[in-house]
């Protein structure tokens, strides 16, 4: 053999090796990536060739599958009462991402699960029958909401503040998950909710953080009642009216210029949301224990898993003593979802204790076994002491019964609420958001439930938004949903 040929071997030789490692390597390294890439049709293919796992509310599914035609891929997602449950599903599509509860449990959805497989599943590398996800939502918590709510931009949450079982997730305007699940139709739809200036496909119930206003100013009087700067609900406060805010000519004024607030007390303040009370309180104790009582409830975590991931409630940080002050009504760099105020009147409600907030029951196979149980596994965390929990009730009652959310009374059981109306634009020159955060119990049958509403839009001239006006009545309906009564 001369060289030429001899050396054109070799070189044929390694390009030949070269193939067989590369070969190797897509198959064994790049091939889980190739057939985990969202464009990868295939996924698709396999995932809508079977009836999908479906999500449970009260025993009945709220999703289904439907038979398609004249495409690969044979079956579609479809939603009961879509727009009402939107907030709590999100959607299941042929051409995006899935998202909320549809996207969390997919591969419990799809069968592709390891936990739903059998033996057989197993020896035959065949996909699983799909499991279904049960949720805490009750449905007439939920109906009560979205009814509420009507053609209002806001939101809304319950929560059970005995076992952290969410009751209702509502946000308005709402959208149909229907419209996104074929991928014929799925791209014109997309892109209408997408233009849509009211962001239907935003869950502002868990994923919208605003200045939360006077309803923050329950978080500042556990602050102060902890702290021990006053040993009462009842103590008279040092509260000048009006009060400047330090280093500024300002003055922090009331809603109501003729209000009791000079040196009121916490209750007296809270009924009658005394912002000059709750500017100086918040001052004297100091942005670091504010914030530090704020974080036990739960803002400024970025982890709030219920099981959607929550947008973080912020108290800010680096503030001088003015944007403190303002920071104790619940302005300035505050913000909140809805579901962070429900949390804080579920926690006062509760004696003091937080119970995990969760909207997953269980996990089960397609033949009903539990694969996992949401229920068992919440945690329980001491907020403040029952002593002032105790006294944040009897407060929170006292503006229902004689404050300003006289609209969230109830025959039949003990309400407590704190309204919040919060700026809203630069110099208030946009319509205020309208807050109510509040908690019932039933006279008679044991049931409990914390409420907090946020509307940020409505037909309501804008001298007639308040919290006791627009988001009062929201919260009734809800509890009296929830308390059966």
């Amino acid at each position: 053999m001369n060289k030429t040929i001899r050396r054109a071997s070799v070189f044929a030789l390694f390009l030949v090796l070269a193939l067989l490692v590369r070969a190797t390597w897509v198959q064994f390294y790049d091939g889980k990536a190739l057939a985990d890439d969202k464009d990868n049709r295939r996924n698709a293919i396999t995932t809508y060739a079977a009836p999908l796992g479906n999500i449970i509310v009260a025993g009945d599914s709220i999703t289904g599958s439907a038979r398609t035609k004249g495409s690969d891929l044979a079956y579609r997602r479809t939603y009961a009462d879509g727009r009402l449950y939107a907030a709590v599903t999100g959607y299941a599509s042929q051409s995006y991402a899935p998202t909320q509860l549809e996207g969390i449990y997919q591969d419990v959805l799809n069968g592709t699960d390891s936990r739903l497989k059998n033996i057989m599943d197993t020896v035959t590398d065949q996909r699983a029958h799909p499991g279904n996800v049960v949720t805490t939502i009750d449905p007439a918590v939920q109906k009560a909401a979205y009814r509420a709510l009507g053609t209002k931009k806001g939101a809304a949450v319950a929560i059970d503040p005995k076992t952290g079982r969410i009751l209702a997730v509502v946000s308005t305007p709402s959208y149909d998950p229907s419209a996104l699940t074929d991928a014929d139709t799925a791209g014109a739809a997309w892109k209408r909710l997408n233009a849509d200036p009211e962001k239907p496909l935003t869950n502002r119930a868990l994923r919208q953080p605003l200045p939360p206003g006077s309803t923050f100013k329950l978080v500042v009087a556990a602050a102060a009642l902890e702290d021990g700067l006053y040993a009462s609900v009842d103590r008279r406060t040092d509260s000048p009216d009006p009060y400047m805010l330090p280093g500024s000519t300002k003055a922090l004024s009331n809603e109501n210029p003729n209000a009791p607030c000079e040196n009121a007390s916490i209750r007296q303040a809270l009924r009658y949301s005394c912002n000059n009370v709750f500017g100086k309180m918040a001052v004297d104790l100091g942005q670091d224990k504010v914030r530090a009582m704020a974080e036990k409830f739960g803002f400024n975590d970025d982890r709030q898993d219920v099981p959607v991931r929550a947008y973080p409630s912020v108290y800010p940080s680096d503030m001088d003593k003015a944007q403190t002050a303002l920071s104790g009504i619940g302005q300035f760099d505050v913000t909140a979802t809805p579901l962070q105020m429900a949390m804080v009147s579920a926690a006062i409600a509760h004696d003091g204790e937080l119970v995990s907030a969760h909207m997953v029951s269980q996990i089960t196979d397609g033949g009903g076994d539990v694969l996992q149980n949401d229920d068992d596994s919440t945690s329980t965390e001491r907020i403040v002491s029952a002593s002032t929990a105790r006294q944040l009730q009897s407060a929170m009652q006292t503006v229902v019964e004689q404050g300003t959310g006289t609209n969230a009374r109830i025959a039949g059981a003990t309400v407590g609420g704190k309204t919040g109306t919060a700026q809203h634009g630069e110099n208030n020159s946009q319509t205020p958001y309208a807050w109510f955060t509040s908690y019932a119990k039933s006279d008679t049958n044991g049931k409990e439930v914390a409420v907090a509403v946020m509307v940020e839009q409505s037909d309501a001239a804008r001298s007639e938004v308040s919290g006791n006006g627009l988001a009062a009545p929201v919260a009734k309906a809800m509890m009296q949903a929830a308390l059966g009564s």
